[in-house]
């Protein structure tokens, strides 16, 4: 059940005819963080912005504490950045009074820091606009002009901004980490995975939900009762009443329809919205009930991922490469699944 939840989800545009190899080599997955907030200069936080490759971000923000002999909790950084591939993006180590010490000591094949500044706060969690993407896919085969189309449809009309496949863990293990502490709720379990857990439960909760809106079609239109966000914020309003006004906001991606990050409290819900919405988590009755058990309180996301900056070539090799721009939290494979059928995810 838990795997065709996971790779059986509806395509907005059909299943690619195009074929790929992807991440052949990390460089093939180029990430770069899009801050919103640059170090002022002073202050007791050092932030380095830093390259990595083939490493994960925990394990790097753990070679920052060890370097500096600081806790680990003094160590902080605004998002998770894909293994396999090469990443920039901002840490923050927590320095008061102290020299920074030599952060060349940590260069290494997969990691370098780039940069290094002072700052008054700590970096947070979020504290990002989003990233930008340069993939490469290898040895591709297909019709050109199927791609071509899909761009085109993707740069009109985004994509379902599905979870990736990654947020449920290598073998679904966040997925089955969350029956267990469903099935046990007093289980013992450290902080973190427990909220990997809980994250991964929402998000195909959330992916079933956007499934089913893909397939009637409405994924991005708005349903009466829908609760449409407004684009760059977590603001959201009810549809009551589906106008020509709210087309027009809809066409020119200033809202989005949502979708249910699961948990305590009443849905905001209205009318034909709330009736298919309740068909759907009804199937995941026991999911429901355990992330309200763990204390989770229900948020919205939305339904639509639009993709700026959207572009696209073809080496001479044949081999083609993307480059496009994502808003925090959204995720690069979601845009490729609607343009090729890849392999090495």
């Amino acid at each position: 059940m838990l795997d065709q939840a996971i790779h059986s989800l509806a395509y907005a545009y059909g299943q690619p005819a195009l074929r790929g190899r992807l991440r052949v080599s990390p460089e093939d997955f180029a990430v770069t963080e899009l801050p919103c907030v640059e170090p002022a200069g002073e202050g007791e936080h050092v932030w380095l912005w830093v390259r990595k490759r083939n490493e994960t971000t925990p394990r790097v923000a753990a070679q920052l504490a060890r370097l500096a002999d600081v806790h680990p909790r003094q160590v902080s950084y605004a998002g998770l950045k894909d293994r396999q591939a090469v990443t920039e993006q901002w840490f923050s180590v927590q320095l008061p009074g102290r020299e920074a010490p030599d952060w060349s000591a940590l260069d290494s094949d997969t990691v370098q820091v780039l940069r290094a500044a002072r700052h008054t706060r700590k970096l947070r969690r979020g504290t990002l606009t989003g990233n930008r993407f340069r993939i490469v896919l290898r040895d591709t085969t297909g019709p050109a002009d199927d791609w071509q189309q899909r761009l085109g449809l993707i740069r009109a009309h985004g994509v379902p901004n599905y979870f990736g496949e990654q947020r449920f863990g290598r073998n679904a293990s966040n997925l089955l980490t969350a029956q267990a502490l469903f099935a046990n709720p007093r289980k013992r379990m450290q902080r973190d995975r427990r909220s990997l857990a809980l994250s991964a439960a929402r998000s195909l909760l959330f992916n079933q939900v956007l499934s089913r809106r893909v397939q009637a079609g409405t994924w991005n239109r708005a349903l009466r009762g829908d609760a449409m966000q407004l684009d760059g914020s977590h603001s959201f309003f009810i549809a009551e009443v589906l106008d020509a006004p709210l087309e027009a906001r809809l066409a020119r991606h200033d809202v989005h329809p949502t979708g249910p990050l699961h948990g305590r409290g009443e849905s905001p819900l209205q009318a034909d919205c709330l009736e298919l919405e309740q068909a759907v988590l009804s199937e995941y009755a026991d999911w429901c009930a355990g992330l309200e058990a763990a204390g989770l309180k229900q948020d919205r996301r939305a339904l639509r991922l639009v993709v700026s900056d959207l572009a696209a070539e073809v080496s001479d090799d044949g081999d083609w490469q993307l480059q496009f721009s994502l808003p925090a939290g959204a995720y690069a494979t979601t845009v490729l699944r609607e343009l090729v059928d890849v392999t090495g995810w």
